[in-house]
């Protein structure tokens, strides 16, 4: 047994950056709970949409990598509570925005506080995982995901009956954030010895050329199904709102409940999928996830008022349930870059989401909203390369045959 697999599950650890999570991701989803609001105030299109879309994944996505080599190299546990400063910051510019470029400012800066705290916390999240490392991750990211699911509600709750102002409240949010994350920083400084960031960084090297090249092959893949799952997600996020509210002639907060089912069932999704994966395989919940909601994603747009909800559920909990084995399945790929390869998976998905996000939104205006949804329904078929992959029991021996080499 590893060193790591000896260790404990710190559970209060996983909790609380779990908690951190919600409440940086919770910030995050201001931005699309705002949109409706932001469309009328400021009469927008949707391609003005997409690209605050954009500014908030790219900025999130782009700094995400280089602070997880960052961190690989020298762990900062400042990083939280700074980022969560800055994300207030955001709050206060979104607030009272007077225009359009104070909205993508105030968006930037979300962004940024995004992209600092997602390669540290799920450094925590790793280190205090013990040999349950599925479980580890799917908590981390239930946080995250119950953040994003807030947002229908915010819309609803908040942004519709006292508009753009109601951002305002977020800032208490965020005073909450900074003081949980300075109390997670205090653990993460103390433990900074426990991670085995040096030792992991030499094991971390593959056998030989050919483990290499099989290594970036899996790892170019699985950017292709996070790109498939980002560009659905993105479709069904941003601007399934506005197909419901034109397709079945209903206000803002009913809309917003679809889209509160859809993201609700992505946290019982996101929870079951890292337990499953210790259970059956990473490789397994990943085809899983995206060729097992393909059938229902196609009947997505032919079904009426009704039979949505339970679509949308279903939708939900298998798109979501790969969102933390894809990253745990990186990290165990390329075990001593955790906070590089975290950055790199969680970044790229949040990016491809961007662009995503801007291109649909174009699409839309230069065709139809219909027609748009319809396509982006078959984008799940592309997680059937996944079978592609190496399989869960080829990592393990290739992560052994590093450790023999170590020693």
């Amino acid at each position: 047994m590893s060193e790591q697999q000896a260790k404990p599950t710190i559970y209060p650890v996983l909790f609380a950056i779990g908690l951190a999570h919600l409440i940086n991701d919770a910030l995050q989803a201001v931005i699309p709970a705002s949109y409706p609001i932001l469309r009328d105030s400021l009469h927008l299109s949707f391609t003005q949409i997409g690209m605050i879309t954009f500014i908030l994944y790219f900025s999130s996505s782009v700094m995400q990598p280089f602070v997880g080599m960052y961190a690989d190299a020298r762990p900062t546990p400042n990083l939280l509570p700074v980022g969560m400063a800055i994300a207030l910051l955001g709050m206060l510019g979104l607030a009272f925005a007077p225009g359009y470029a104070m909205v993508l400012a105030a968006v930037a800066c979300v962004g940024v506080a995004s992209a600092m705290f997602h390669p540290e916390g799920s450094r925590i999240s790793y280190l205090a995982a013990g040999q349950r490392r599925g479980l580890a991750q799917s908590i981390f990211q239930v946080g995250g995901n119950t953040g994003n699911a807030l947002a229908p509600l915010m819309t609803a709750l908040i942004f519709f009956p006292y508009g753009q102002f109601g951002a305002i409240w977020f800032t208490l949010l965020a005073a909450i954030g900074i003081a949980i994350q300075l109390r997670v920083a205090r653990w993460y400084r103390a433990h900074l010895s426990l991670i085995p960031l040096k030792k992991n960084s030499a094991n971390a090297k593959p056998v030989d050329e050919k483990h290499k090249k099989a290594i970036r092959y899996a790892i170019i893949l699985i950017i292709f199904i996070a790109f498939a799952r980002s560009w659905f997600g993105s479709s069904i996020s941003t601007y399934f709102v506005f197909y419901l509210m034109e397709h079945f002639q209903i206000s803002v907060p009913t809309a917003q409940l679809y889209i509160f089912i859809y993201l609700g069932a992505g946290i019982l999704g996101t929870f079951v999928g890292g337990p499953l994966s210790d259970r059956i395989g990473r490789k397994n919940v990943i085809l899983l996830s995206l060729l097992g909601s393909a059938p229902f994603a196609m009947l997505l747009p032919h079904a009426n008022a009704l039979w949505t909800y339970p679509l949308l559920f279903l939708i939900g909990v298998l798109n979501h349930s790969s969102f933390s084995v894809t990253v745990v399945y990186v990290q165990e790929l390329v075990p001593g870059k955790v906070g590089t390869v975290s950055g790199l998976i969680t970044g790229l998905s949040f990016g491809m989401g961007a662009i995503g996000a801007v291109a649909l939104g174009g699409l839309i205006d230069a065709t139809s909203l219909t027609l748009v949804i319809t396509a982006c329904s078959f984008m799940p078929l592309l997680g059937g390369m996944g079978f592609l992959l190496p399989s869960d029991k080829k990592i393990r021996d290739w992560s052994a045959q590093q450790i023999s080499l170590e020693r």
